[in-house]
């Protein structure tokens, strides 16, 4: 199964870490020395991605302006003779016409989002990535899935999932598990934020996933449902009558940055994950601690 094309849904308002998203896409929002949009597209690339397409709204220009081309900032690199910081963005430059940007308009959902970017995506099967939510290993999570996928039939639909404590499976999407095979198993039924104490399993879905393109016409149906929003997961319930859809358990370190705990958890972990930082980095929060 060859997958080309991820849509990243970047149109959230990101009030979980407000004020810092009053006037800053809450994807442009750093983790150590690069915004968190552009760690998802490097895993994205990673993993073979070819065309990425970012499902927009108010307040997001910033997104596109960073992935596109600065001619008087490069030429300022140049004329100081900083090589190095030239190469760190001719290494993150997209190739021209990688990038395709839509606008959700209206705040209905990740499944709504999805949805948005169907003329783009067109009849194929393609990734979803969400920005908030980072794995820290190599290789990337979507390259693990990407991997898993090409062992399964045709039509087939996977999702990044990961276990988590049985009295935290109210907070997630949460699936069945069904026949396993190693890292693999086949998803028996999925149920969005269950009530506590009625969850299948605790194996929670993140924010990776590759989808067939049926899932647009089921989505365009769809009834609005938890929070008063399309639900992807509502969709993939529907699709799930008629097409598969396996678990891949992902190696790596999940960080939800879309909370202000998780964003700081992270800033660390990827801050330890550098050689360049990790001893200046601990010897800092040593001497911090035991003050």
């Amino acid at each position: 199964m060859k997958i080309r094309k991820a849509v990243f849904p970047v149109a959230g308002l990101g009030t979980r870490v407000l004020p810092a998203t009053k006037a800053m896409p809450k994807e442009m929002l750093t983790i150590v020395d690069k915004p968190l949009i552009q760690y998802v597209v490097d895993e994205a690339k990673e993993a073979g991605i070819e065309h990425f397409v970012f499902v927009t709204g108010r307040n997001k220009g910033v997104i596109e302006d960073h992935f596109d081309r600065m001619y008087e900032l490069d030429a300022t690199l140049a004329a100081r003779g900083k090589k190095a910081e030239q190469e760190i963005l001719a290494r993150d430059q997209p190739e021209a016409g990688a990038m395709s940007f839509t606008r959700q308009q209206a705040p209905l959902g990740l499944g709504h989002a999805v949805w948005c970017a169907r003329d783009i995506v067109g009849n194929e099967p393609f990734a979803v990535v969400l920005p908030d939510e980072l794995v820290l290993h190599t290789p990337g999570c979507l390259a693990q899935m990407i991997a898993a996928a090409e062992k399964l039939p045709e039509k087939s639909n996977v999702l990044a999932v990961q276990e988590v404590p049985a009295h935290q499976t109210h907070q997630y999407g949460i699936c069945g598990v069904g026949p396993r095979e190693g890292k693999m198993f086949e998803v028996d039924g999925m149920v969005e934020k269950p009530p506590q104490g009625t969850a299948p399993s605790n194996f929670s879905i993140t924010g990776r996933y590759i989808l067939q393109p049926e899932i647009f016409g089921i989505l365009e149906r769809q009834e609005r449902g938890a929070g008063g929003e399309i639900q992807l997961t509502d969709a993939m319930i529907g699709l799930a009558g008629t097409q598969r859809f396996y678990g891949v358990e992902f190696e790596g370190e999940r960080h939800d940055c879309g909370s202000k705990a998780g964003f700081l958890r992270a800033n660390i972990a990827f801050g330890l994950a550098r050689a360049d930082l990790r001893d200046g980095l601990r010897a800092d929060m040593r001497e911090y601690l035991e003050s």
